[in-house]
């Protein structure tokens, strides 16, 4: 198989400033599934760095007080313990919109000075297009004595509130104020990557690129800059050390870094255009589907992706998508919740027109019937192509924010039948196919070492498997809940349609604020990444 009818081409990911690599070899990837297992795994990797080690990380949100583990460490006490002890402490936090509009302008800035206090520098930034954000969820930890022991987290967990759940889905002690049908702490279902190999050293490139970006941090801010001088705020970066060799090779898995970078004035140095290789990298690898697209998403918006997902459907009669999304989005109100409801209608709309009987969207609830808030960005195409990332399948997350995904092909074979589920002779891989497997086994409940994944292999059955069982859940309630709970979290998703004169105000107001566009013109206008 080669990698590049999966991966992007140099010239395909259209950046030639960047120093990021294409992609890497040698790697080795493992799905953390659920904040509560990311936050252990991390505390473990951070305590062990040592004087002139290195942790660098991004985030969107991070709350200080936020706790690792039942009985701590705090985010905060944490990285500013590694500070103390003599390691390079870096990172870079969203600056973010003001705390009366629901966002972490405190928050952030709270856990920028706690850890700059004990001898790190975290940086708020603000170099973003105007109503964006980034997005992008990092740590790097980099031994340059024992490179063998670099590793990598990337995905969707924020270092915040209302991540720390696990499988029960009871959700975190310390929630986020969320839209009042996901309960007083809403359950929450994410997942991140942990990566050792060579592809450390290209997430390392990554925050170094943005670190010395030289464009201002408060950039079009100026009420953010003199907030930040009459505070006496860091606005300078540092300068970092040396960049490490690469880790050595450690595993089967090649990995390709994607990003989104707005198109903004000033230009990034590493990004004079923008870069869209998020929505590169998606688009060929689901032009390549032949089966079965799997993705959970937080939001799936977007007349533009749902058209990549229609054009694949009607292309190839047997493929089915498959998508697990929220029951509700995480705002309510008059005003936030109709833009919040007509993209997703519209995107799932048009999917379905493509292909009515081949979509199949499915929401999650815990044990006791409570709505689980979809935090994922996760994608399989056909048990080949995997992705994990910070971005949704939205037009912001493609071209707006900033944002990372790593994207895995597997060099292992999976033995399992069907070999190659596709038919294209790509055979399906170990790491896209386990990760599916593992995510429906706890969705379906299922036995987690996967004795029951019989009917799971085959995208046909998978298909028929999956349904049924959100099926005979739907019809146990549709039945007044008599007898005994059939197996499985998934119902099937009920989005609810909003009369004309709500849409007449909604859908402009979703487009323009809440799922904007930040391509250049030029690319806007050709209708291209």
């Amino acid at each position: 198989m080669p990698s590049q009818d999966w991966f992007l081409t140099a010239q395909e990911r259209a950046n030639p400033v960047s120093e990021l690599p294409v992609w890497t070899t040698g790697n080795l990837a493992e799905p953390l599934i659920h904040g509560a297992a990311y936050f252990d795994r991390l505390v473990d990797e951070v305590e062990a760095l040592g004087p002139g080690d290195h942790l660098f990380f991004t985030d969107w949100r991070g709350d200080p007080n936020q706790r690792l583990r039942p009985d701590g460490p705090t985010v905060a006490q944490l990285f500013a313990q590694a500070a103390q002890r003599g390691v390079l402490v870096k990172g870079l936090i969203w600056r973010s919109h003001l705390d009366v509009l629901a966002y972490s302008e405190a928050e952030n800035r709270d856990l920028s000075e706690t850890i700059s206090a004990a001898g790190g520098e975290v940086l708020l930034d603000q170099r973003v297009r105007r109503g964006g954000s980034h997005h992008q969820k990092l740590v790097v930890l980099r031994h340059p004595g024992a490179p063998e022991r670099d590793i990598a987290f990337a995905g969707g967990i924020d270092l915040c509130h209302s991540r720390r759940d696990d499988a029960a889905h009871h959700g975190d002690p310390q929630p986020v104020q969320m839209s009042p049908r996901y309960g007083s702490n809403p359950p929450w279902h994410d997942v991140q990557v942990a990566v050792r190999g060579p592809v450390v050293g290209a997430l390392d490139t990554l925050f170094r690129e943005r670190w010395t970006d030289p464009m201002p941090l408060d950039s079009e801010n100026p009420m953010a800059y003199l907030r930040d001088r009459l505070r006496g705020a860091d606005l300078r970066p540092d300068p970092l050390p040396e960049q490490p060799a690469d880790p050595p090779p450690c595993g089967p898995h090649q990995i390709q870094v994607l990003r989104t970078y707005p198109a903004v004035r000033p230009r990034y140095s590493f990004a004079p255009d923008g870069e869209r290789t998020v929505a590169r990298g998606y688009t060929k690898a689901v032009r390549r589907a032949r089966r079965l697209i799997y993705l959970e998403d937080q939001y799936l918006w977007s007349a533009e992706v749902a058209d990549l997902f229609a054009r694949a459907l009607r292309d190839n009669p047997e493929l089915h998508l498959i998508a697990v999304v929220p029951r509700h989005p995480d705002v309510d109100g008059r005003l936030a919740l109709p833009p919040n409801m007509v993209g997703r209608e519209q995107a799932l709309s048009l999917c379905e027109r493509a292909a009515p009987d081949r979509v199949h969207v499915f929401d999650v609830e815990n044990h006791a019937g409570g709505p689980v808030y979809v935090h994922a960005k996760v994608c399989v195409v056909d048990d080949v192509w995997a992705s994990v990332g910070s971005d949704n399948f939205n037009r912001r997350s493609w071209t707006h924010d900033s944002e990372l995904s790593c994207a895995v092909l597997d060099d292992t074979r999976d033995q399992r039948e069907p070999t190659d589920p596709a038919g294209q002779g790509d055979g399906a891989r170990v790491f896209a196919r386990d990760l599916r497997l593992r995510l429906w086994r706890e969705h379906l409940d299922r036995d987690p070492d996967g004795a029951d994944d019989a009917d799971l292999l085959d995208p046909a059955d998978a298909v028929a498997a999956v349904t049924a069982a959100a099926d005979a859940l739907q019809q146990w309630y549709d039945d007044g809940q008599v007898g005994e709970r059939p197996p499985g979290r998934l119902r099937p998703h009920r989005p609810e349609r909003l009369p004309w004169y709500t849409r007449a105000w909604a859908l402009p107001l979703y487009r323009l604020v809440y799922d904007p566009d930040g391509r250049p013109l030029r690319a806007r206008l050709a209708g291209t990444w």
